[in-house]
């Protein structure tokens, strides 16, 4: 007998990003010796300062459940951090706290977009965001930018797609996987478009801190009373300070909402782990030093790998601004990304991202948030086969 399955499920598809690296751990398992530039996590440890915080949770029995929404503490430290780094003054009730980023951009799209509601999506996007928006009836409504244009909507792009089911504009500055981080006044465009047209904004800023080249990084929500009304500021801990399995994410936006969203997390994952909301504090408080540390070692390696792609035959990266990917143009070796990848996987033993992951055909994306080492052996063995794809 068939298994009979929820309609929402049915067209579900796992993430491509974890799906390559599950692969290329399994060929490392097997002894096989795979670079791989795929999963979009830092290769540092987490701070030591954070992990004696963790213990000293342990150790004083902090270890039950807490307020759904976070302990008073770590909300409290967030509306400090939204004050001091984004210039948004937010209350505690306008604070949630989740498994993840990932978990609080769930939440909001479950809470605001009704069955046949319109997201509008920049592409290239990061992949679960369409998977977010089909899960609540949703309909994904992408907008294609251009590498010439830094990967980034124009505001006649944003005003063409506006139809009365629009709900909500996805904006993920810097981006994952381009690299592209919006203007002070592209946002501003955005921002008064947004407003006009009354749609929510959802901000995902979780690489906010990994910006370059004297990029400027602009919560959106921050320009006016307008605009700050109608959107969800989304950050997290995993980026920024190493800590992708602590699994804190958090969101700051309008009170009725963030408490319906409250309300949806009492009924799947209740609070978040207790262990790591106290690690967070200590994030919180510890300083930029290792952040500091972290971003000027991305730095060096992205110019590294954007200068040796860019001289491998038939292979042109852009250079990204923020985050910690390389977005390379492959279409003149003739293949499309996903035949790429995985020639590039079972020929060369390099794992990376396929660009029709993202809605970017002809792109490939890889992470630099791995060793110097382990990038200089990746580009070498990418420049020897792609040179033999010529021949």
């Amino acid at each position: 007998m068939a298994l009979s399955l929820a309609a929402r499920v049915r067209n579900l598809r796992s993430s491509p990003t974890l799906a390559v690296t599950s692969k290329a751990n399994q060929l490392k398992a097997q002894g096989v010796d795979v670079v791989s530039f795929g999963a979009g996590e830092p290769d540092f440890d987490t701070p030591q300062h954070i992990k004696d915080a963790a213990v000293q949770a342990l150790q004083k029995g902090l270890t039950k459940y807490t307020p759904t929404a976070g302990i008073p503490a770590l909300k409290q430290a967030i509306v400090e951090k939204f004050k001091k780094e984004n210039s948004l003054t937010y209350d505690p009730a306008q604070i949630l706290v989740s498994s993840g980023a990932k978990h609080s951009l769930y939440n909001i799209f479950q809470v605001i977009c009704d069955p046949g509601d319109e997201i509008i999506i920049p592409a290239p996007y990061w992949v679960s965001y369409p998977e977010m928006v089909e899960l609540c009836g949703g309909f994904s409504v992408f907008l294609s930018t251009d590498e010439r244009a830094g990967f980034k909507i124009t505001p006649a792009q944003l005003r063409e797609s506006f139809t009365a089911k629009t709900k909500a504009l996805v904006l993920n500055s810097p981006s994952n996987p381009t690299g592209g981080v919006y203007t002070r006044a592209e946002l501003e465009a955005i921002a008064a478009l947004c407003v006009q047209q009354g749609i929510y904004i959802i901000s995902d800023e979780i690489y906010e801190k990994l910006v370059y080249d004297g990029q400027e990084h602009v919560s959106i929500a921050a320009f006016n009373q307008h605009v700050y009304e109608l959107t969800f500021t989304v950050n997290g801990l995993s980026k920024a300070y190493s800590m992708t399995g602590w699994r804190i994410g958090y969101l700051g936006g309008p009170k009725a909402a963030v408490e319906k969203m409250s309300n949806l997390q009492d009924h799947s994952t209740s609070c978040p782990n207790s262990i790591a909301q106290h690690a967070a504090l200590a994030a919180f408080s510890g300083g930029d030093a290792f952040v500091q540390a972290m971003r000027q070692e991305y730095l060096k390696r992205r110019d590294y790998l954007v200068e040796r792609l860019g001289a491998v035959a038939g292979l042109s990266p852009f250079t990204p601004r923020g985050a910690f990917y390389v977005f390379c143009n492959i279409m003149k070796t003739g293949l499309d990304s996903m035949t790429f990848a995985k020639r590039l996987l079972e020929e060369a033993n390099v794992a990376l991202i396929p660009g029709s992951a993202f809605g970017a055909e002809g792109y490939v994306r890889l992470s630099f948030a791995t060793s110097m080492e382990q990038i200089k052996k990746g580009a070498d063995r990418i420049a020897q086969w792609a040179g033999a794809l010529k021949k």
